[in-house]
């Protein structure tokens, strides 16, 4: 090889060591859990082991049960405040706070200041669960306080679209069987996962779930289920349709995590679901 070859190549050689390589793309720091699995999210228990607390009653809300992950290792977590409807108590939807929770999140059920709340009361009440979850509440360090959200059912679904209205901040909603007098939400940003009963009588999907949807911007990501047969009181019983698309909403815009993409986009079907509207792709 000539002097002049044997210099060519130990300045090409010099550069290519000098040149970085590409760095690798992040994975998304919200994702907590291994990947999901139809059986995964339909399960009654997910991948985290959870423990609860009881919270007083305060001024800002009526009190509630807190249910989070009991491991600190994976980081932060979201969390969700729900309240439940007209005349319940947090009872009502207990079921879900450990659902939820042990899929990763840090969850508030709450009671509400009176029974007899109406809607927009429970949505305020619900911001208030939250801002104790994050500000003062015993679990706080666990918690990213930007990634939150809200649920409800009946008036307290109504409630948290309420929420979701005042604070655009949230991450996600999903509003259950809800009710209120109020039929347009064309100024809400939070995206929002609607879950109507075919049979329900009490807030009737033609007078409240289904114009809820429709009145949400066509811009938001949002989608409309509606559960087969169902009736007002669905969501106050473990119910595996509600659960496995209210996770995957919850895990798709509060974590941020594509990996629920595939549950919400392609348009769910089955015999549960008797309609499902959406603005897919989410992603």
């Amino acid at each position: 090889m000539s002097l002049r070859s044997v210099l060519a190549a130990t300045v090409l050689a010099a550069v290519v060591t000098t040149i970085p390589a590409a760095p690798a793309q992040a994975a998304n720091p919200y994702e907590r859990g291994p990947a999901p699995t139809t059986a995964s999210i339909e399960a009654t228990t997910g991948p985290f082991a959870t423990a609860s607390t009881t919270v007083a009653r305060t001024s800002g809300f009526g009190g509630g049960a807190i249910y989070y992950p009991t491991t600190t290792s994976a980081g932060t977590f979201g969390a969700v405040a729900i309240a439940p409807g007209y005349t319940n108590s947090r009872s009502a939807v207990a079921w879900l706070g450990p659902r939820i929770a042990s899929q990763g999140f840090v969850v508030i059920v709450i009671d509400t200041l009176s029974v007899y709340d109406f809607p927009d009361s429970r949505g305020t009440q619900l911001l208030a669960a939250l801002d104790y979850l994050t500000g003062s509440s015993s679990v706080r360090t666990r918690i990213d306080a930007s990634r939150l959200g809200v649920m409800g059912y009946s008036m307290g679904g109504g409630g948290s679209l309420s929420a979701s209205r005042t604070r655009p901040s949230l991450q996600a909603a999903v509003p259950l069987t809800p009710w209120h007098t109020t039929k347009s939400w064309s100024t809400d940003r939070v995206p929002t996962l609607i879950i109507g009963a075919e049979n329900d009588s009490t807030a009737p999907v033609a007078s409240h779930a289904e114009p809820f949807y429709t009145s949400l911007p066509s811009t938001l990501d949002k989608a409309y289920l509606e559960l087969n047969n169902a009736t007002h009181s669905a969501p106050t019983s473990a119910n595996v349709t509600i659960a496995k698309y209210s996770i995957s909403w919850l895990k798709r815009f509060i974590d941020n995590d594509t990996r629920y993409e595939q549950f919400l986009c392609p348009a769910p079907s089955g015999s549960a679901i008797q309609e499902y509207r959406d603005t897919c792709p989410h992603s």
